[in-house]
């Protein structure tokens, strides 16, 4: 191995014969994407028997081998920080991790440290293969800082890729679990509506016209009847910012502990008060995808935390 550069063998048998070079490569090399090998072929990386191919398209003689000179990812410029992690999978392609409520997952103004990302690239030290040539975990989802629950990262480029294709054409199981003010009536149904920044406060997200926002939809079931309250489960049709929140608000039953969305009764307000319950009442409780790479069917749940579990308790009737 090279000084900065990680040498990378590709047997393609004889059924690959006639394939294009970059599908070729992503098979026998199941840790780097077919965008991130057209890249690397591109800029001259791939030597095939004695010759430097730079055409990704360039067909494969069966029985033939490659060598790739993958280049060793920079590094992130976001701090790598020991911050604990309760961690529910991980392999050499992917994490998934249990994230509790009040952390932020990705740095950004006001947040530039102590995120879910520097936790994983602490975690992550030594196996993170880069995504996009960056040492860096793939962020294909994130749930809000101070909403709990399962989160799925990548640690390669093809694990990446094969995530955000399952989030896109929404095959991924996700579901929350909920504590809203109300009975809802009907107990389970669906909500539709596009979801759009709210024109009277560009922090909060609402439901807008046709044609406008994304395309939304969220499967509710109430699980257990509460006082003046329930525990609902959301599944996620489709994944938008703070779906659950404004979707069970839009049907009058708005999160316990909701600051944007909410508007609990006063018995509610003196309860959260009483336990010092300042977060919504959601939790991402069930996680299930199939795996990028071996396409094995994978699926995780979370029980709700603590503070949600007390909150839950003083409501039972």
């Amino acid at each position: 191995m090279d000084a900065g550069v990680s040498i990378k063998h590709a047997a393609m048998p004889p059924e690959m014969a006639g394939w294009r070079l970059d599908r070729a490569l992503a098979v026998a090399i199941p840790t780097l994407s077919r965008e991130r090998l057209k890249s690397l072929i591109s800029a001259g990386a791939v030597t095939v028997g004695d010759r430097v191919v730079r055409d990704p398209a360039a067909k494969v003689i069966g029985g033939s081998a490659a060598i790739v000179a993958v280049p060793d990812p920079t590094p992130a410029h976001n701090l790598a920080q020991d911050i604990p992690l309760v961690v529910a999978f991980e392999d050499e392609h992917l994490i998934v991790v249990d994230k509790p409520a009040g952390l932020v997952v990705h740095p950004a103004c006001g947040n530039l440290d102590g995120t879910l990302v520097n936790a994983l690239l602490h975690h992550c030290k030594g196996s993170l293969s880069g995504i996009g040539g960056v040492e860096r975990p793939g962020i294909v989802h994130r749930i809000d800082k101070d909403t709990s629950g399962l989160m799925v990262a990548a640690k390669t480029d093809r694990a990446h890729a094969g995530l955000a294709a399952q989030f896109a054409d929404h095959s991924i199981d996700r579901r929350y679990k909920a504590i809203v003010s109300g009975r809802p009536n009907p107990a389970q149904g669906r909500i539709e509506g596009n979801l759009g920044r709210s024109p009277s406060n560009r922090k909060k997200m609402a439901i807008v016209g046709p044609g406008q926002g994304k395309h939304a939809i969220t499967h509710y079931r109430t699980l257990q009847a509460l006082d003046a309250a329930a525990l609902v489960e959301c599944r996620l049709e489709t994944g938008r910012t703070h779906q659950v929140r404004v979707h069970m608000a839009s049907i009058g039953h708005a999160l316990l502990g909701d600051q944007f969305y909410g508007g609990a009764a006063r018995r509610h307000r003196d309860l959260l008060a009483r336990l010092g319950f300042a977060r919504q009442a959601l939790h991402a409780a069930r996680l299930g995808f199939r795996h990028p790479v071996t396409s094995q069917a994978l699926s995780f749940e979370s029980n709700m935390p603590a503070d949600m579990q007390e909150l839950f308790s003083h409501l039972l009737v």
